[in-house]
């Protein structure tokens, strides 16, 4: 266990700083996908190991479902980046059966109290309800059979800033006993730890911001700029 333990540190170690550089990198560009690759192996060890490591946790066990619903949201999100034909199938109908079954044990487990944790039920209903929500996203994509560009980028930039949320949490938040005590409780970390969620916010805007491409902006060819958007590297070139 202690070897797993070491893994999984680590991992969340490599994810962060990985997850950082691919937001701020261009998009599409040489530098972004290296670092997305990064984040994206960093966080499959991740949680895979929190998801075999949990039931073990003392002095309260933990459920290996977060684990698997992690593994879930980085493997969805990295199928969809690397689709560029946005061509959708049997891989998401087997993430909608898997995101679905994730949200029903998770709901059950909290209507039948086995999830008792101390801040109560409702992150444990919060994480059942994004399962499902998932579920039919993927559901939806599967029945369209090819996504627009916009679609695409959308479902692998929301579900990658959850994952990325997930480390940013639990290392800001969940393990403030291993900073310095000087930050302990600091607004910076809790601003450290939401910040995914601004960045899945503006790109998701961003998106859907009518206008033109700029020719200066070098604009990879993910077709949005004949649908009238923007693309998603126009909008965040530096």
């Amino acid at each position: 266990m202690n070897i797993l333990m070491a893994i999984h540190i680590a991992g969340g170690l490599l994810a962060i700083p990985a997850g950082a550089m691919a937001v701020a990198a261009r998009k599409g560009g040489r530098w972004h996908g290296w670092a997305g690759t990064v984040f994206f192996g960093s966080m499959l060890v991740l949680s895979v190991t929190a998801a075999i490591l949990e039931p073990f946790r003392t002095p309260d066990p933990g459920s290996p479902l977060v684990g698997v619903f992690v593994c879930y949201f980085v493997l969805t999100a990295w199928i969809a980046a690397r689709s560029r034909d946005g061509r959708t199938g049997r891989f998401e109908i087997a993430a909608c059966a898997v995101a679905l079954g994730i949200g029903a044990l998770t709901a059950w487990g909290g209507f039948a109290g086995a999830a008792e944790t101390p801040a109560g039920a409702g992150p444990i209903f919060v994480l059942a309800g994004l399962s499902l929500l998932a579920g039919l996203g993927d559901l939806r994509a599967a029945l369209l059979k090819r996504l627009t560009p916009v679609q695409r980028i959308s479902r692998h930039l929301w579900r990658m800033c959850f994952a990325f949320f997930i480390a940013t949490g639990s290392f800001f938040l969940g393990q403030q006993d291993v900073l310095p005590e000087a930050v302990r409780g600091s607004p910076i970390l809790f601003v450290l730890a939401f910040a995914p969620f601004a960045v899945m916010a503006f790109g998701l805007i961003s998106l859907r911001v009518p206008g033109r491409c700029s020719e200066r902006s070098g604009c990879w060819p993910c077709g949005a700029c004949a649908i009238r958007y923007r693309c998603f590297r126009c909008c965040w070139s530096s």
